[in-house]
């Protein structure tokens, strides 16, 4: 048992030897293995080392061989660059010299139809100018490229030229028609746009100004420019006043056929001379019309009316054209002129059409003076329509010449302050020349009718009402008074009554003293009527009564009196006749009872007396006029009723008073034929 347990820890000792023993082996083995390994790398690093000390030896060597002849090709790199680009520049330098001879075909045959190929040459020979200028400003080639760029801008100048020239045509005076016309059934308005010149043209323009501004160092083309527009536009406006002058003749309406709408502002023509329409006189032979009187006083010359009024027209139509063609023109002047240049020549472009207009109102306020020297006021009436046409417009034009030199826009207000001067002058010489008309007796109407200043009164009355806003102003024009009075539309409507009343109230002055022309009291009285009647008419007939009632509220009232004041001076040329009939010296007597031979007399005086007066007044008055058959008729009734009563009165007094043996001598008439005899006064055709 001893034994056995000593054995067992020498087994295990002999066995952990013999691992140990084996490991040691392997580790011996392992460590032969790393040194051998060792060896062969200590080997192959020399190998190595020795490859690369042999490499580098031979890098270097060839370094030494390759960076001189890399540096040698570097060189003869930037030498064959330098002669390229020395070539280059040659060849751009020799160019130059080359560029007259190169551009002389195009530059001779000008631009016209290949402007862009052009401008390209003319560019080509700037840049050799510049070339010259900088490298060798003394060289001949200079001279030489100058001269064919001055050449070039030259034919640039005459193609602009010739472009606008070509290309620039008036406007037709339908489509001007067109563009100042309004309809006014439309809300909305459609422009008419004025075309000038076609687009192609029109781009080829701008391009060669723009060109010639910044190119050509020119101003001169702004000169062509406005030359050859301001003809255009001139002529523009004269078409139009041709045009109008000649379908207004034929025709006497202007609308343009394509287009039939209401013009903007189509000034009316000028009242006809022709009377007011009254009830009861417009019929009337009797009354004396102012256009018999213009015929008799001018002649042939009354036909000149119409071709005035055309004149008129035609005026006013040229101006509202001369605003939208001017308007247009400054649209096309700004895409083709520099904008510091546009006013400049927008206002000497406008200047010929723009003088012309302004002469032509300044022949229209001399012709307007002239008239006034003759004493012709209708005349003036012409520059009424021009007047207010100017006015209403002033606003368009004044805007349309904004930028302008202040001698431009100071050209309209200066006409229209001359046209307000001389239409002042003239109603003023007008109600004076009323108010001093000369009593002449060959000049009064025989029959008592309407007399011509009284009609001439109011048809220039009636006239000036078309214009009662325009003749308001123009009158306050006049006024000295404060300057801060505030001119308004009322102040002038009131300086216009005051003046209308003025103009009556001279009429009534002046006809009062010519009735005293009449030696018949009667005949006076129905002339009298016979012109208050009318005026109050035609003062009812149209607005001229508000005007008047804004300050004279009674005027009405008041020719109503004059009216009933000249029927009651009428009828007491009556008296005389119906004085024959009264009690007066009639003898008292009884029924049945013979009378005197004096009584009898008396009576007999009294019955020729009446018929004696009777005959001679139903055969003067028969021959007087009383144009209005409303106020005819009244008269007339209201006669008849006192003369016929009176009579009647009177054989009921003598109708049992034996007077006389024959009876039918002193009786003569009837009532009823006394009656019809009155219902027959005033009557020229009976």
């Amino acid at each position: 048992m001893g034994i056995t347990s000593r054995m067992i820890p020498t087994v295990d000792a002999s066995d952990r030897k013999r691992e140990i023993e084996e490991k040691l082996k392997q580790e011996q083995e392992t460590l032969s293995f790393i040194r051998e390994n060792l060896e062969k790398s200590d080997q192959l690093t020399k190998g190595m080392v020795s490859i690369l000390s042999s490499f580098e030896s031979r890098l270097m060597q060839l370094e030494n061989s390759i960076i001189p002849v890399h540096k040698q090709t570097e060189n003869l790199q930037r030498l064959q660059e330098n002669v390229d680009k020395t070539l280059s520049c040659m060849d751009h330098v020799i160019s130059y010299y080359h560029v007259a001879k190169d551009t002389d075909r195009i530059i001779r045959e000008g631009p016209t139809g290949r402007l862009d190929e052009y401008l390209a040459c003319i560019a080509k020979i700037q840049k050799a100018v510049e070339y010259f200028q900088d490298n060798n400003p003394d060289s001949p080639e200079l001279n030489t490229v100058k001269a064919r760029f001055e050449k070039g801008k030259e034919l640039l100048e005459a193609e602009f030229r010739s472009l606008l020239t070509r290309y620039s045509k008036p406007v037709p005076p339908i489509l001007i028609l067109d563009a100042i016309s309004v309809d006014e059934e439309l809300e909305v308005q459609e422009d008419v746009v004025l075309e000038h010149l076609p687009e192609a043209v029109l781009q080829d323009i701008i391009c060669i100004a723009g060109w010639l501004v910044e190119y050509g160092r020119n101003q001169d083309f702004m000169n062509v420019y406005f030359q050859i527009r301001s003809n255009q536009l001139d002529r523009s406006i004269k078409g139009l006043k041709d045009h109008f002058r000649k379908n207004s003749a034929n025709s006497g309406i202007l609308y343009s056929p394509a287009v039939q709408t209401k013009r903007k502002d189509t000034p009316t023509k000028k009242a006809p001379k022709r009377p007011v329409y009254i009830p009861g006189y417009d019929h009337d032979s009797r009354v004396k019309h102012l256009s018999d009187a213009v015929t008799e006083k001018h002649g042939a010359a009354a036909g000149k009316d119409d071709v005035l009024d055309i004149e008129i027209d035609s005026y006013i139509h040229c101006i509202s054209a001369f605003v939208k063609l001017a308007q247009s023109e400054y649209a096309l002047l700004a895409e083709i002129i520099p904008e510091h240049h546009q006013k400049k020549t927008f206002d000497s472009l406008i200047q010929e059409a723009l003088d012309n207009l302004m002469l032509e109102g300044d022949n229209i306020v001399s012709a307007a003076r002239r008239a006034i020297m003759r004493h012709d006021y209708s005349a003036v009436l012409t520059i009424f329509p021009i007047l207010r046409h100017l006015k209403m417009n002033k606003a368009e034009f004044d805007s349309t010449l904004q930028g302008t030199a202040a001698s431009t826009k100071n050209k309209l207000p200066t006409l229209i302050t001359s046209m307000e001067t001389i239409g002042a002058k003239a109603l003023e010489e007008f109600a004076d020349s009323i108010k001093n008309d000369p009593d002449k007796e060959y000049n009064m109407p025989k029959d008592g009718t309407v007399h011509e200043l009284t009609s001439n009164a109011i048809l220039f009355l009636q006239q000036l009402l078309d214009f009662h806003e325009t003749a308001g102003a123009m009158l306050a024009s006049q006024e000295t008074s404060s300057s801060a009075i505030s001119y308004t539309s009322e102040f002038n409507k009131r300086l216009l009554s005051t003046y209308i009343c003025k103009v009556l109230g001279n009429l009534q002055l002046n006809l009062l003293s010519k009735s005293k022309v009449y030696e018949d009291s009667a005949l006076s009285a129905i002339f009298l009527h016979n012109n208050y009647n009318y005026t109050l008419k035609s003062l009812e007939k149209s607005e001229l009564i508000q005007l008047v009632t804004v300050t004279q509220k009674k005027a009405e009232g008041s020719y109503r009196e004059l009216i009933e004041q000249q029927i009651q001076m009428y009828q007491r040329s009556w008296l005389k006749v119906t004085e024959h009939l009264t009690d007066r010296n009639m003898p008292v007597f009884q029924p049945g009872t013979k009378l005197k031979d004096k009584e009898r007399q008396v009576i007999k005086d009294k019955f020729k007396g009446f018929n004696d007066g009777l005959e001679e007044l139903c055969k003067i008055q028969k021959g007087w006029a009383i144009p209005d058959k409303e106020q005819r008729d009244f008269i007339r009734q209201a006669q008849r009723r006192v003369v016929s009563d009176t009579y009647r009165a009177f054989l009921h007094r003598c109708a049992n008073i034996s007077f006389t043996k024959n009876p039918e001598k002193y009786h003569k008439y009837r009532p009823e034929e006394v009656e019809e005899m009155i219902g027959r006064l005033f009557d020229t055709s009976a």
